[in-house]
């Protein structure tokens, strides 16, 4: 399975993996980046407020900019990590979204809980902890969907 993978990858063009690689990062970063400015700074806003943890002013560039390290790294990993012809693409979605999502959850929600000043630890890891499940499901299917073969 994983020979007939790389042989189906390998049949690409180096023009048609270069835009596969770019459709990826997009697939993460251009959904990525509006769910979290909307979940942090607008939709939970007031929750994150009375949380008393974040800054006023947040420096949205340097989270894009996260986003962008993130997106070029996940759409350099996904093929090699991953199975992708085109009739598992589920199950790699769901093995992304586990790896990947623990992973994140791992170093994003657990150290900034245990780390930070908050007024209520139980609520900074349910909103955190529903962010990243939803965060990681969407970019697993999306990375899914534009690397099977």
């Amino acid at each position: 399975m994983a020979r007939s993978v790389a042989i189906s990858l390998a049949n690409r063009t180096s023009k048609e993996r270069d835009l596969t690689y770019w459709l990826a990062v997009l697939a993460y970063v251009v959904p990525t980046f509006p769910l979290g400015y909307f979940w942090h700074l607008k939709t939970f806003a007031p929750v994150y407020a009375r949380l008393e943890m974040y800054r006023n002013d947040v420096i949205i560039p340097m989270g894009l900019g996260s986003m962008i390290l993130q997106g070029l790294f996940f759409a350099w990993a996904y093929p090699k990590l991953f199975d992708t012809s085109a009739d598992h693409w589920l199950s790699s979605a769901l093995q992304f979204w586990l790896i990947f999502g623990v992973l994140a959850w791992s170093f994003l929600v657990l150290p900034v809980a245990a780390k930070y000043r908050m007024t209520s630890v139980k609520t900074f890891l349910m909103l955190e902890t529903a962010f990243t499940a939803i965060q990681f499901a969407i970019a697993g299917v999306l990375l899914a969907l534009v690397y099977r073969a």
